[in-house]
């Protein structure tokens, strides 16, 4: 699933591309995608996109007193096509297209056996519920330990599941979740009522240094190659049965009431200091 370090990468690159730039057409848009039938993509033909910009996991087309947004659900992503041609050896299939008044076609793909990605057409982003009703962003400047305590506070609730809710956390999701527990040294089913105070500065440090590093990480790596290059940074995430690259014991993948993580049972064992 695309996280925010793979979307705020991308948000730059098509803000640098796309802006200034009109929309002529937007075509060949599945119909289960949209969310606001009353205002369909379609809509948007003639205009001009001021900026592009990312809010969580959601992706924004600022359309001068409307916005585009995106969400890719587990296996979305976009196409960029400056000459305007299609790949038909591209992984996936396009769910719809956004031609440019300079020839560039921006195509939003569908890569995985369930469609989930969605399109809607608003007034402000917050017009989507998804984006109103995001946390503190981990990325921004502005993300301090009281955003972390006021998510995690006294809940009986374990950590990985509270870093993936986006009322409380925006932007972060299995993959990086992982990664920022691994970093911290902490199980992932810990619950956030019994984090120490030490404990609780560790994990807040460990999320922005994981998810800032990220953002620097991607930046500059084209749109088709960001998700390779995210799967290639995980230390643990998806690395089951290799070795934590910082003691050397065997990453196993772990589920647990529903839910999975890949973890390092020495670093992160529940009396892991």
């Amino acid at each position: 699933m695309p996280e925010s370090p793979e979307v705020q990468a991308l948000a730059e690159q098509l803000d640098e591309r796309m802006a200034g730039h009109a929309i002529i057409s937007v075509e060949g848009v599945d119909r289960r995608i949209v969310k606001t039938r009353d205002r369909p993509p379609a809509s948007v033909a003639g205009a001009r996109v001021d900026g592009v910009r990312r809010f969580g996991k959601y992706l924004g087309f600022d359309l001068g007193g409307q916005w585009l947004v995106l969400s890719f659900g587990r296996n979305g992503w976009v196409r960029w096509r400056p000459g305007g041609t299609p790949d038909p050896d591209a992984p996936g299939y396009a769910v719809g297209a956004l031609t440019l008044d300079d020839g560039a076609l921006l195509e939003i793909a569908e890569t995985g056996d369930f469609l989930a990605v969605a399109v809607w057409v608003v007034d402000a982003p917050a017009d989507v519920a998804g984006i109103a009703d995001l946390g503190p962003d981990p990325i921004s400047p502005e993300f301090a330990p009281a955003d972390l305590e006021q998510a995690m506070g006294s809940r009986r609730k374990q950590i990985k599941a509270l870093l993936q809710e986006q009322r409380s956390i925006a932007g972060i999701g299995n993959a990086y979740s992982d990664e920022i527990l691994h970093r911290a040294r902490m199980s992932p089913t810990v619950h956030a009522a019994v984090l120490t105070p030490e404990e609780r500065e560790r994990l807040y440090q460990a999320t922005v240094d994981v998810m800032r590093a990220a953002v620097a990480d991607r930046r500059g790596i084209p749109a088709d190659r960001l998700k390779q290059a995210k799967v290639a940074a995980m230390a643990v995430h998806g690395r089951g049965g290799e070795a934590c690259p910082v003691c050397g014991d065997t990453v196993v993948d772990h589920v647990f009431g529903g839910a999975s993580a890949q973890l390092c049972p020495t670093c992160q064992s529940e009396t892991a200091s």
